[in-house]
């Protein structure tokens, strides 16, 4: 694992500010940093974006393929009804571990269901900051 692209859905980029006492207090440019810092002590890169925007994040999950060697992916709200994002990460063929900052299953019915995450390796949440240095952690050791 050489190249990963961490990819954030909706309001995420909000992150420290909204609702700090769901999602916590670190901003998103933290928790990238940390992520980042833990990517360059193994040797893997990791470029970022965020999107508001379903359209967008399906075309950067697109492009990814034979760019990068895993993806990062909070899908913010699309993780409940984003079925072309779900399409998209299955049609890439790369590896994909889906991260929520909060326990998702702690919360709202709605939220238990993920349209992604059965096309992932596998799902990290609760954690705050740190479930998105956990899910580099799982790429690579995977």
């Amino acid at each position: 694992m050489k190249k990963v692209l961490l990819i954030n859905g909706p309001e995420l980029n909000k992150t420290g500010t909204r609702e700090p006492e769901i999602y916590g207090t670190q901003t998103m440019d933290d928790i990238v940093a940390n992520v980042r810092k833990r990517g360059n002590e193994l040797g893997v890169t990791v470029d970022y974006f965020q999107s508001d925007s379903e359209t967008e994040l399906v075309i950067h999950i697109w492009e990814a393929k034979g760019v990068y060697d895993g993806i990062i992916i909070n899908p913010g709200i699309f993780t409940h009804s984003g079925t072309h994002i779900r399409d998209t990460i299955a049609k890439t063929g790369l590896p994909v571990v889906e991260v929520h900052l909060s326990n998702v299953f702690a919360r709202e019915s709605f939220r238990h269901v993920s349209m992604t995450a059965g096309v992932c390796l596998g799902q990290i949440a609760g954690f705050k900051g740190f479930g998105y240095v956990l899910a580099l952690e799982a790429l690579v050791n995977l």
